[in-house]
């Protein structure tokens, strides 16, 4: 995974990707149960890890959370702000998040992981359980699949993972993973999110 090769990629379709999948209402009613219900359980701040235009973070920000929003690409933080002024957002990834270690109650990896080789996710992963207090709680939503699968994302290549897959890397950088849930909708890749504490 090239951060530069990422950013770039989104940048050249970052408006697109705003008008179709920057709103809240354009997201499935079961991920916003999903995420607003993770949230409700979480103390302190939480860091919405590769935000885009900033619509999950508003979404948490809305509902009483002390959230921010971080994202390599300059023009989705750009919209963000402007969309969402009263939300804190920055441009940082999951890789140098610039946050106090410890410091975060939860992190939304809300598809922030799917371009991570599988090489390249255990750091991640370790870069997220350092920026959460113990009992810290991070939710990551992905492509359910054969393991580090590669395919032709819409954007730039992403990774299948699965969750039994996902959990094992989870567990190995300091996480117990409480919950998980994968489902198959028509027209669509098969999803899975896994809940993981850190310990």
């Amino acid at each position: 995974m090239s951060e530069r090769r990422i950013r770039d990629s989104y940048a050249a379709r970052a408006t697109e990707y705003t008008e179709l999948m920057g709103d809240i209402a354009q997201m499935d009613a079961v991920d916003r149960e999903r995420i607003g219900q993770w949230a409700g359980g979480v103390e302190g701040r939480i860091l919405d890890a590769g935000c885009g235009p900033g619509h999950w973070t508003a979404f948490l920000a809305e509902r009483g959370h002390e959230a921010e929003g971080i994202d390599l690409v300059p023009d989705f933080i750009t919209t963000a702000r402007i969309r969402f002024p009263h939300v804190s957002y920055r441009v940082a990834s999951l890789a140098d998040p610039g946050v106090e270690r410890g410091s975060l109650g939860g992190i939304l990896a809300w598809y922030s992981l799917i371009h991570a080789t599988r090489g390249e996710l255990p750091a991640l992963l370790a870069e997220a359980r350092h920026a959460l207090r113990d009992g810290g709680v991070l939710l990551a939503g992905f492509f359910d699949g054969r393991d580090a699968e590669p395919f032709p994302h819409a954007v730039t290549t992403a990774h299948f993972w699965s969750v039994d897959g996902m959990s094992r890397h989870l567990e190995q950088a300091g996480f117990t993973v409480v919950d998980s849930e994968t489902r198959v909708q028509e027209g669509r890749r098969p999803h899975a999110s896994v809940t993981a504490v850190a310990v």
